[in-house]
């Protein structure tokens, strides 16, 4: 198992989120052995956030209360062949858990760019991969186990209908999430496959071909120049291509595996050039055994209705003279539609504009209003777990069942014990 806040670190790294921009104000870190001590904890604090691989760059898990950490209360993924699902903990990572279904021979539909993040913190802030036929990591939950602000423990599932759809992508607000049960499918194979230079006119006037012509297709870009830089085509084993091809839409293959920033070496990056492997080995940009202690970055991401990719994609190129002097890359990846409440996907297959900063954060947040109000209008949702600037009453237009969810939110934690700073900020202000 690996720890969502590996035990070795030291207290003051463990006070820290991944990217080293934020400082939990938390008075403990916790980490209950079971679930009843774990119910004892929420029922007798007056403030609780759950903890995870702590890869959010904003303080949606920060408190002034105790954080909970779930390393030694998640057990071994466990496989029900039968449902065809897993039943996992949720402080497991996504690595660890794709690890243990590939022994047994099974698989995700999807993975995050990144394999070391924690599957309910994932979960719980509407994380994805990239393809058009596919949801986001939310969208695998069959079942979902979560402690109430009470101390009750409550097991939910399909069945349950709004009750559930409301807790898969509850940003914390409903319960600290102890096991999740998963779709799982037979394990397949998995080509990646990547170009170079793919002319900007072209992708516009073409996107959801491109987009469309692979199991999972990130374009990565500044939004400057007369070509995106990379395109990663992702092709299943058995779909119905897994050639490469000499001319993709204008762009050509890479004659050697890259990185998404073209300046660095590809030695961290999933195995490339056509070359056939394990769908774990394949979906994640970048390698398990790769473990990034930090990262000298920041992270934003807003997702908007595929419908409207090409207008979105002009107006960020519209400002490519202000991102430039910020940005590593960006990555634009497209989203099915799911139906959970707060999903940034919900009802509406989306395309999503991923944006690594370097860590200059002042101005980085000085010029997300600017970002915000170009794209908004377009629907933009942000990512709940990378920083944006939208509050409560500019997001809660773009969420048909928002005022439900704070109502929601209300009755199961009526004292406000999982609320913080980031929720009120973005959930609960004005109400």
């Amino acid at each position: 198992m690996e720890p969502a806040v590996p035990s070795n670190r030291t207290m003051e790294e463990q006070m820290k989120n991944w990217a080293g921009n934020l400082n939990y104000r938390a008075a403990s870190i916790e980490r209950p052995g079971t679930v009843d001590e774990l119910a004892a904890l929420v029922a007798d604090s007056a403030r609780v956030k759950a903890l995870g691989s702590r890869h959010c760059f904003n303080d949606i898990a920060d408190t002034d209360g105790i954080q909970i950490s779930l390393e030694a209360l998640s057990g071994g993924p466990d496989i029900d062949t039968e449902r065809s699902v897993v039943r996992v903990g949720g402080g497991t990572s996504y690595g660890e858990l794709a690890r243990h279904l590939q022994r047994h021979g099974y698989a995700l539909h999807n993975m995050a760019s990144l394999p070391h993040i924690s599957v309910a913190g994932a979960v719980q802030t509407g994380t994805h991969g990239s393809g058009v036929g596919n949801g986001s990591l939310a969208t695998a939950v069959r079942a979902v186990e979560l402690v109430r602000a009470s101390g009750e423990l409550v097991r939910l599932t399909e069945d349950d209908g709004d009750e559930f759809l409301a807790a898969v992508v509850g940003l914390g607000a409903l319960g600290i999430i102890t096991t999740l049960e998963l779709a799982v499918e037979p394990t397949f194979q998995v080509r990646q496959q990547v170009y170079e230079d793919l002319p900007w006119e072209t992708a516009l006037a073409d996107f959801d071909a491109i987009v469309s012509a692979g199991y999972s297709v990130s374009l990565f870009t500044d939004y400057y120049g007369d070509t995106i830089s990379q395109v990663w085509r992702k092709l299943r084993e058995d779909g119905p291509e897994t050639g490469l091809r000499k001319d993709f839409f204008g762009a050509t293959p890479a004659s050697r595996p890259r990185h998404p920033l073209p300046e660095m070496s590809a030695e961290n990056c999933t195995e490339q050039l056509n070359v056939p492997g394990p769908w774990l080995d394949r979906l994640p940009h970048f390698r398990h055994e790769f473990t990034p202690s930090n990262g000298d970055e920041l992270q934003t991401e807003y997702l908007l209705p595929r419908s409207v990719a090409a207008e979105a994609l002009r107006e960020m190129r519209g400002l490519s003279g202000r991102l430039v002097p910020l940005l590593f890359v960006s990555e634009i990846r497209t989203i099915a539609a799911d139906r959970f409440w707060l999903s940034p996907s919900a009802g509406r297959d989306s395309v999503a504009l991923h944006l690594t900063w370097k860590p200059r954060q002042q101005e980085v947040e000085e010029l997300l209003p600017v970002l915000e109000q170009r794209l908004l209008p377009l629907g933009a949702r942000p990512h709940w777990g990378k920083l944006f600037a939208a509050d409560a009453g500019t997001l809660a237009p773009l969420y048909p069942r928002f005022e439900d969810f704070r109502n929601l939110a209300a009755k199961h934690d009526p004292a406000g014990k999982f609320r913080n700073p980031f929720l009120d900020r973005v959930l609960f202000g004005g109400a």
